[in-house]
């Protein structure tokens, strides 16, 4: 193995002199793993994602993970995943679209198994036509499972959303799998520079037993297999055991709220949030945002950016807050079905506020002009 020095995450995360490099969000991936400490890393390719993995594979041949080897298919690298978690290690993979399709079923599957995975989904669209190109509806299909789920707006975010899903997940109050998403292609294959720490720093190991459920080892039987399973029963005790530990996952997300604060900052960023209009994205969506608001204010127009960092747990108190003051909350989105918005609905107190446009898809970009629009709009 590569020697590396162990230190704090507060220590690698906000204070460690960073180097600032020019990288893809592919590679923004493999540095965040190089000083994740992570002990196996399963993979299966699939565009947007395969170059990160690939990548991750090249840091093992280099010693900076123990273990990494490739699956059967997405659905086996990820029962592959939650076998390595449950005996005790760290673990990361990476999918995207159809692959993460295939692989649903483990998503909730770790949530309820208590599994501090961390995967990178490197969106892009799901339909017949096949297609390859960027779009975030797949993000709409899983806040449901249990998982947390970050959302990076470009390399950087992806860099440090990465190193930092590691510590929130493997919390004692947690221990739940962490999603990071990053939209494919805008944020994998484009340039631009990353503060990166030292490639010599990496974080404290994976303690298992810290984790609020046994770890499968050579001591503890495997309770998370049981002989008896609930599933086979049709009673009371079937019925609350099943209900209770769905809310206990919801609790768990809900407890993480403090620790996202603690590594990202809070859930959610804003510029001039007192504005009469807000921009609400998430995502690359942000970068288009923050263009057309600059010019929306050069205009002379009252606009401000919200920037969602955290889906689950969901900003739902601090983008309460906002929309009381605001005239409307524009939310641009990169897929059709508009899931961020209506997420936002199911929290503000006036849901005629909420703008659920521009909305793009199939792989088209989103010119800042098209929210630059929506701006004009409210103030026509």
């Amino acid at each position: 193995m590569t020697t590396q020095q162990v230190v704090a995450p507060e220590y690698l995360f906000f204070e460690a002199e960073r180097e600032r490099r020019f990288m893809t969000g592919s590679e923004a991936v493999r540095e965040a793993i190089k000083r994740a400490n992570v002990d196996m890393a399963i993979s299966y390719p699939i565009t947007p994602q395969s170059e990160s993995m690939h990548l991750v594979g090249d840091i093992y041949a280099q010693g900076y993970l123990k273990e990494y080897f490739r699956g059967e298919s997405e659905f086996a690298v990820m029962a592959a995943v939650a076998g390595a978690a449950m005996g005790g290690v760290r673990v990361f993979t990476a999918t995207a679209g159809p692959g993460t399709l295939r692989a649903f079923e483990m998503f909730p599957t770790w949530a309820g198994a208590r599994l501090p995975v961390v995967c990178a989904f490197l969106t892009r669209g799901i339909n017949s036509p096949l297609t390859i190109q960027p779009d975030t509806i797949e993000m709409a299909f899983l806040l449901d499972t249990g998982i947390l789920m970050f959302h990076a707006e470009n390399a950087q975010d992806l860099y440090d959303m990465i190193l930092k899903a590691f510590v929130v997940a493997e919390q004692t109050d947690v221990h739940i799998p962490v999603g990071v998403f990053a939209d494919g292609f805008f944020v994998t294959h484009t340039r631009e520079e990353v503060a990166v720490a030292p490639a010599d720093l990496k974080l404290p190991p994976y303690n298992p037993y810290s984790a609020p459920v046994p770890v499968m080892d050579m001591e503890n039987v495997p309770v998370r297999q049981m002989r008896d399973p609930f599933v086979m029963k049709s009673n009371f005790i079937s019925y609350a055991a099943h209900a209770s530990w769905q809310q206990e996952i919801l609790a768990a997300q809900e407890r993480a709220r403090k620790h996202v604060r603690r590594y990202l900052g809070g859930l959610l960023d804003t510029e001039h949030p007192e504005a009469a209009v807000l921009v609400v994205a998430a995502g690359t969506a942000v970068s288009q945002g923050r263009e057309a608001v600059a010019a929306a204010r050069r205009e002379g127009l009252d606009v401000g950016l919200v920037k969602l960092k955290s889906l689950r747990p969901f900003p739902r108190e601090e983008l309460r807050a906002l929309a009381r003051q605001a005239r409307a909350l524009i939310v641009p989105e990169f897929n059709r079905v508009g899931w961020l918005a209506r997420e936002i609905k199911s929290v503000v107190e006036d849901t005629t506020k909420v703008i659920d446009a521009p909305r793009v898809f199939g792989g088209m970009t989103m010119p800042p002009d098209l929210i630059l629009d929506q701006i004009r709009r409210c103030y026509a």
